[in-house]
């Protein structure tokens, strides 16, 4: 009997790949990760893992309609961060969401975030309005984006994740070395805590819910390894380090200032998870994460895993 086949979005990202490793580990389901760029050495790999590789663009509604054709499930994410615009989010979002529709998927998961709007509107002048039109550009397009979802009655898992702890490698987030020589770790949360998780672990908790037979179809869900104050992650930091990291909290109207493409959409996301601490812990609860990945790290031992590859400089 041929084993259902999930097709995977952003299969050589962060999120899908993921994904696909945690379904070629698993061998319940087939992997179909699906890229713009076949031929990159990432595709090949998961071809050579056991992959099927095909080629798509979500700007090309066609590609994925011919893309998700005899897929069982799908999981759809966008990347924000690649282009900076909402609105090409949103049309992204539409052309997955139709092309699910299209191919008769029986489980689609959505990969969202809440929009900020809701509960911060874009007349209330705590934080600035971004692009006229957002609070939190790179999370308000893709809450918007569930109703694409929801409205063409695609059975869908609305799944939320969290600040990924791998940005402390990747994205420059990581403690910093001083002219003193003393490490620091700036984060604007003041002494809040923030719903962190490691990136391979969003594959791992997508692949649970393609696997708990439909049973979260319908649902919106969150998914978190671990909630950390700043203090803290500074505390499991200097362990993991061998060195002491002080926790700096910098208030979200400075960190909207430092000048770093995607800055102030950042300060006003932290200013947003500090305003609203319990709503959004609360949504991604780390009985339920843990439940569909038994798997899930904490961050102490993501670091255990990453500390050596974080760069300090």
């Amino acid at each position: 009997m041929s084993k259902k086949t999930i097709a995977v979005i952003g299969a050589t990202g962060a999120q899908g790949g993921g994904l696909v490793r945690a379904i070629l580990s698993r061998g319940d389901f087939a992997a179909r990760a699906i890229t713009r760029k076949p031929d990159s050495d990432k595709a090949k790999a998961l071809a050579q893992s056991g992959a099927e590789v095909v080629a798509a663009d979500m700007d090309d509604l066609a590609s994925l309609q011919k893309a998700f054709a005899g897929a069982h499930g799908a999981f759809c994410v966008t990347n924000y961060w690649e282009h900076f615009s909402p609105e090409k989010e949103l049309a992204q979002a539409e052309n997955l969401a139709r092309a699910c529709k299209d191919a008769g998927v029986t489980h689609a998961i959505w990969s969202t975030l809440e929009d900020t709007r809701l509960r911060v509107p874009l007349d209330d002048d705590r934080m600035p309005t971004l692009q006229d039109h957002y609070k939190v550009p790179h999370f308000d397009a893709k809450g918007e984006a569930n109703h694409f979802f929801t409205d063409l009655d695609v059975p869908t898992t609305l799944l939320h994740t969290s600040f990924f702890w791998d940005n402390l490698i990747h994205f420059g987030m990581g403690p910093k070395e001083g002219e003193d020589g003393k490490l620091t770790f700036v984060l604007p949360m003041a002494d809040k805590k923030l719903p962190g998780i490691a990136v391979e672990d969003i594959g791992k908790c997508a692949y649970g819910i393609f696997n708990d037979g439909g049973e979260l179809i319908g649902k919106t869900v969150g998914i978190a390894g671990e909630h950390l104050t700043g203090t803290q992650m500074a505390e499991k930091l200097s362990a993991a380090l061998g060195r002491e990291v002080v926790y700096q909290d910098v208030p979200p109207e400075i960190y909207r200032t430092f000048g770093f493409d995607g800055a102030d959409d950042l300060g006003n996301m932290f200013q947003y998870k500090q305003e609203f601490e319990a709503e959004f812990c609360g949504m991604r609860d780390l009985e339920f994460s843990r439940s569909i990945n038994p798997e899930l790290l904490t961050f102490s031992a993501w670091l255990d895993q990453n500390a050596k590859r974080i760069p300090l400089e």
